[in-house]
C-alpha cells in the first residue's frame, strides 16, 4: 500500500474533495512536462520563450506552429490510469471539484466533466484582437518539422490572428476559472494535490489556503516538494499508481 491505512475511509467520508492537477498526471501519458527540456523536432527551441505574447507578436507562424505541434502530440495520447481514477472519484464523493494547470484535455477525454483549466487549453484558440474562439479543424494536426513556421488561422469576425488559448508566461489566469477555484478550495475538506511541482503561481498558493481554512491536503508527487510542511499526508508514488489503489481500497468491489 503506498498511502496511510487511514486515508481511503477519510475519502469515502469527504463532503467535498478537490482535486489539483500538474504536468505530472500526464507525463504518464507520454506527455512531457513544460519544465522537461524540448526533445525531438524541437529541440533546438527554449519553450519558455515560444510561450509569451511577447513571442507571437514577434513571429505568430513559429509560436503557432509549435503549438499545433504540441496539440498534434497530446491528441496522439490516451489518458492513463490517473485521469480514468480522478473522473471514478467524482462518481463516488458528493462533490469534486477538478482544478487543473495542464492544458492537454485528457481530464475531459477520461470522463470529467467542466475542469477548471488554470491555464487554458490547446483546444480553444481564440481571436488575439477581439477574442472569439475559433473552431479548429477535425482531425490530427501534422506532427510538423522543428521550427516550421504556420500561419496563424485569421478571425472570422474581426480579421486578427487566431492565438493558442492558453496562459502565457506574464499573462493573467482566467478570472472566472479562478475565482471558482479559490472559493472551492475555501470549501472544500479534502483536497488532493497530484502530481505538480508546486512551483507555478498563483496556482501553486490554492493547497496553502485550502490548508488555512481548515481543509485536509494530501500529495501524490514521487518526489519532495516545497508543499510538504503543509500536506497531513505526502504520498511518495506516481499519480498513475496511486489514485487507482486508493479509490479501489476506498470503493472494494463486491
Amino acid at each position: 500500500m503506498l498511502f496511510p491505512p487511514t486515508l481511503p475511509s477519510q475519502l469515502r467520508q469527504t463532503r467535498h474533495l478537490v482535486v489539483f492537477t500538474g504536468a505530472g498526471v500526464s507525463q504518464e501519458s507520454g506527455i512531457p512536462t513544460f519544465r522537461d527540456a524540448l526533445t525531438g523536432l524541437w529541440a533546438q527551441f527554449d519553450a519558455e520563450q515560444l510561450a509569451t505574447p511577447e513571442a507571437f507578436a514577434a513571429d505568430p507562424e513559429l509560436v503557432w506552429g509549435w503549438y499545433e505541434w504540441r496539440r498534434g502530440l497530446v491528441l496522439r495520447k490516451e489518458p492513463n490510469a490517473a485521469h480514468r481514477a480522478i473522473a471514478e472519484l467524482a462518481q463516488k464523493v458528493p462533490r469534486l471539484t477538478l482544478i487543473t494547470q495542464n492544458v492537454d484535455g485528457l481530464h475531459e477525454r477520461a470522463g470529467s466533466r467542466d475542469p477548471l483549466s488554470l491555464h487554458g487549453s490547446l483546444h480553444r484558440p481564440y481571436c488575439s484582437t477581439c477574442g472569439r474562439r475559433h473552431r479548429l479543424p477535425d482531425g490530427l494536426p501534422d506532427l510538423v518539422e522543428g521550427g516550421a513556421r504556420l500561419p496563424p488561422p485569421e478571425c472570422s469576425a474581426c480579421g486578427g490572428l487566431v492565438r493558442p488559448g492558453v496562459v502565457w508566461f506574464g499573462e493573467a489566469l482566467p478570472g472566472a476559472a479562478w475565482e471558482q477555484a479559490e472559493a472551492a478550495v475555501c470549501e472544500c475538506d479534502l483536497l488532493f494535490s497530484v502530481g505538480t511541482s508546486s512551483l507555478v503561481y498563483p496556482a501553486a498558493q490554492l493547497p496553502h489556503q485550502a490548508a488555512q481554512s481548515g481543509a485536509q491536503v494530501v500529495q501524490i508527487n514521487p518526489a519532495s516538494t516545497s508543499l510538504d510542511s503543509v500536506c497531513a499526508f505526502n504520498v511518495r508514488g506516481s499519480a498513475a499508481q496511486v489514485l487507482p489503489e486508493l479509490v479501489a481500497c476506498a470503493w472494494p468491489a463486491v
